[in-house]
């Protein structure tokens, strides 16, 4: 008994320091494992967050990010991120075919900030594709090209297809008066674009973002032409070149022919550094070097591409109208603003009109 009451508490000790001890082991690990799946948790965490936000995080810090309690993560509601940041920034070419019609035919246009703020030029344009006859489907066809940030950061908050292009010789931002010296080079900078545009091998409809679409225009382009413009003035003949021309609104098929036009177009400008694009067309429409090319040119009828130079003069038909022949952004947007009330008006009736008054021009009439 006293040997086996004396070998009792030594045994009763040793197994509950032996319990004790393996307790202790056992839970040793386990918090190991536990640090490691939270670090290896919060590295994978951190990578994602770099592959979002890769101007915001440097995941080679992380040792002293998670060793130093001020360290923060950026505020995601922060009005810092941009369109630019949150979304993938894309080639002009992977924007352009994520644009295209099945044979490659995009729409553009250009956008600067003074015609991006909102309820300015922009917003009416969007809102005549949404009007329009047939012309919703069309804007997923849309890329709007804009020449400055501010102007990228509101697109990208109202259409999808927005590329920023750099101009950082020049602010395209505000208001350019027609043929100022800023004016010019905007022109210029557009003709060098859809010249690019050509040579990818896509076809386009470039308009201006002052042109209302009220219906789809493409059955009303020219099987065969290589190059289509509206005018300012339609005498009759879609073959004329002396119709009064305006670039506003052109139809181009990507080929030899027409990407060795925009060229030549584009390198004139040295022979007329006064005129923008629209002028220097006229110079050098009639030249053999034109005819030598072979580029088949249409001039759209105003029926159907009308704009305050010369009207629509029916309702029934009118594809665009255009608020050309018209020096003035208040006056423009006046005047635009006028064109979609007549429009929703023509809409709301029961019956076709046989003929309709349009109430513009208005404004761009006033000296």
């Amino acid at each position: 008994m006293s040997s086996s009451s004396s070998s009792s508490p030594s045994s009763s000790s040793y197994s509950r320091s032996k319990f004790m001890d393996s307790g202790f082991v056992i839970g040793q690990k386990e918090v190991t494992r536990i640090l490691i799946l939270f670090l290896g948790l919060t590295a994978s965490c951190l990578v994602l967050y770099k592959t979002a936000y890769p101007q915001r995080l440097d995941v080679n810090n992380l040792t002293s990010l998670l060793a130093s309690p001020s360290s923060s993560l950026p505020n995601l509601n922060s009005s810092e991120i941009s369109p630019e940041t949150i979304r993938p920034k894309l080639s002009f070419r992977e924007i352009l075919e994520n644009a295209s019609t099945k044979n490659k035919t995009v729409i553009i246009t250009t956008l600067n900030q003074a015609w991006a703020e909102p309820n300015s030029l922009f917003d009416l344009f969007l809102e005549s594709f949404r009007i329009g006859q047939g012309t919703q489907q069309l804007l997923k066809h849309v890329v709007v090209v804009c020449l400055d940030p501010k102007a990228f950061q509101r697109c990208s908050q109202l259409h999808t297809n927005c590329y920023h292009i750099e101009t950082s010789e020049t602010d395209f931002s505000g208001e350019k008066v027609y043929n100022t010296p800023d004016y010019l080079k905007m022109m210029w900078r557009r003709i060098e674009l859809l010249t690019q545009v050509l040579e990818m091998g896509f076809n386009f409809i470039f308009t201006d973002a002052d042109i209302m679409w009220l219906r789809d225009p493409f059955p009303r382009l020219y099987p065969d032409g290589d190059f289509q413009m509206a005018c300012d003035r339609f005498f009759g003949n879609p073959y004329d070149s002396d119709n009064w021309v305006n670039g506003g609104f052109t139809y181009v098929r990507s080929n030899n022919r027409s990407i060795e036009f925009y060229k030549f177009w584009h390198k004139s400008r040295l022979n007329y550094p006064d005129l923008h694009d629209q002028d220097v067309f006229n110079r050098i429409k009639h030249e053999p070097f034109i005819s030598e090319i072979g580029v088949q040119m249409r001039f759209f009828d105003t029926v159907y591409f009308g704009g305050f130079c010369q009207t629509s003069r029916d309702i029934n038909l009118v594809c665009t109208m255009h608020a050309n022949c018209c020096i003035g952004l208040d006056k423009k947007l006046h005047d635009l603003n006028l064109v979609l009330d007549d429009w929703k008006k023509y809409l709301s009736l029961s019956e076709p009109v046989q003929n309709t008054t349009w109430s513009v021009p208005m404004k761009c009439l006033e000296d």
